[in-house]
């Protein structure tokens, strides 16, 4: 069971980026995906997950309008696209899978971890 988080790079103020979450060895169907992130010095926080069925979102006010989550299960892979990127978004990225049918917002329920990206966005 294994989750590759990508895409992450060095990007302007203003620029967009994708991140990929691609799982190996499960069935992303039947998993709630979430995206934490973490800057130096900070706690991980919540930015946006998504439920297996039915596609439910939920975004941190802190990047609601900006960044979209969406799941393509025939890839095994979720993206979140991130769009207006500010220099206080850049931070390691991580994607996280819980087995559930619901939307899982509760951070203790995700007990599988991607490896992280670096996500930097400059001013």
């Amino acid at each position: 069971v294994q989750l590759q988080a990508s895409g992450g790079g060095l990007v302007q103020a203003g620029g967009s980026l994708r991140l990929s979450c691609a799982a190996s060895g499960f069935n992303l169907d039947y998993y709630g995906i979430a995206w934490f992130r973490q800057a130096p010095g900070k706690e991980r926080e919540g930015v946006s997950c998504i439920s297996s069925i039915n596609g439910i979102t939920y975004y941190s006010d802190s990047v609601k309008g900006r960044f979209t989550i969406s799941r393509d299960n025939d890839k095994n892979t979720v993206y979140l696209q991130m769009n207006s990127l500010k220099p206080e978004d850049t931070a390691v990225y991580y994607c996280a899978a819980a087995r559930s049918a619901g939307l899982v917002t509760t951070r203790s329920l995700y007990n599988n971890w991607g490896q992280g990206t670096q996500v930097t966005v400059s001013s």
